[in-house]
């Protein structure tokens, strides 16, 4: 029997919908948190266990969510799974996609080295240079974590004494300042969910009444479409730019219709996307897992 681990921050709805789709494709299913990764070195092996599970041995590992931790642990973490990939376990997704996209820089400049629109954006540490950024970009900037998700934690600002406030606030406790150009968009952008060489589904997020965000998390609300080819090249392209196999790619149209790349998250979620679309999304992931091990 095909054995399958995900490696995991808690055991909520995403695991249960795994469970059930592991149930229904006759997989073993072993989802794991993060904090009881286990690594050994010496008597000639290198080993990755947790729960008394060899990790080297498993058909597949998929990174159902990275939680936080301190900067030891993550790195501990990335070093398993560098490991597990290096030792020809098959790992959703790859380590380097999963460092790449949690680090919303660095996706961003993979893409735009691709040839891939993406909205104007300075990045750095200091306030003033965040305030000049602030300027340049015509005074209509959205303000994010470096690293997040969900749409949590994103402030737009507009004046500038709010400007100044927010980046010296940063600034004082240690923060990178991660500032974009507000795009004036329809208040909708699109969730692409990219499955290995293909796009699996599709959803239009609305933002709530009153706010700008489309995050389903945060109140958005979402419907299935038919993606176009160009959508789909788009999600495809800035997928394969971060080296992700499994993505949810995030497309926001602007006032021009013209699309832009604002994120690429290699540990997506599916609800919402299920919901919308009926596609059984767990039982997707699970089989293209189960055959990267061929």
């Amino acid at each position: 029997m095909t054995h399958l681990a995900a490696l995991v921050s808690g055991f909520g709805w995403h695991v249960q919908d795994l469970r059930r789709a592991a149930d229904g494709l006759g997989i073993r299913f072993s989802p794991i948190p993060f904090s009881q990764l286990i690594g050994r070195v010496g008597a000639g092996r290198v080993a990755i266990e947790a729960r008394g599970i060899p990790l080297t041995e498993v058909d597949g590992v998929l990174v159902r969510m990275m939680p936080p931790g301190s900067l030891e642990q993550v790195v501990f973490r990335m070093d398993a799974l560098h490991r597990l990939a290096a030792q020809g376990v098959p790992v959703m997704n790859p380590p380097g996609a999963i460092e790449a996209s949690v680090d919303k820089y660095l996706t961003l400049a993979r893409i735009e080295a691709d040839g891939l629109p993406v909205p104007a954006t300075w990045v750095g540490e200091s306030a003033s240079g965040a305030m000049d950024a602030f300027e340049s970009l015509g005074r209509d900037v959205v303000v994010k974590p470096l690293f997040g998700s969900e749409g949590r934690g994103l402030v737009r600002v507009t004046e500038f004494e709010v400007a100044r406030r927010v980046f010296h606030a940063l600034e004082r406790v240690g923060a990178v300042l991660y500032v974009q150009q507000f795009i004036p968009h329809m208040g909708h952008d699109f969730r692409v969910f990219v499955l290995g060489n293909r796009v699996l589904g599709a959803i239009r997020r609305h933002a709530p009444a009153g706010d700008w965000r489309t995050n389903v998390a945060v109140g958005g609300r979402a419907e299935a479409i038919r993606s176009n080819p160009g959508m789909e090249r788009l999600a495809l392209r800035a997928a394969k730019a971060v080296g992700a196999t499994m993505a949810g790619v995030d497309l926001l149209p602007g006032d021009d219709g013209h699309l832009v790349v604002l994120e690429v998250n290699a540990v997506p979620g599916w609800k919402a996307l299920s919901a919308a679309t009926g596609v059984d999304v767990a039982s997707e992931i699970l089989a293209e897992l189960r055959g990267a091990r061929r």
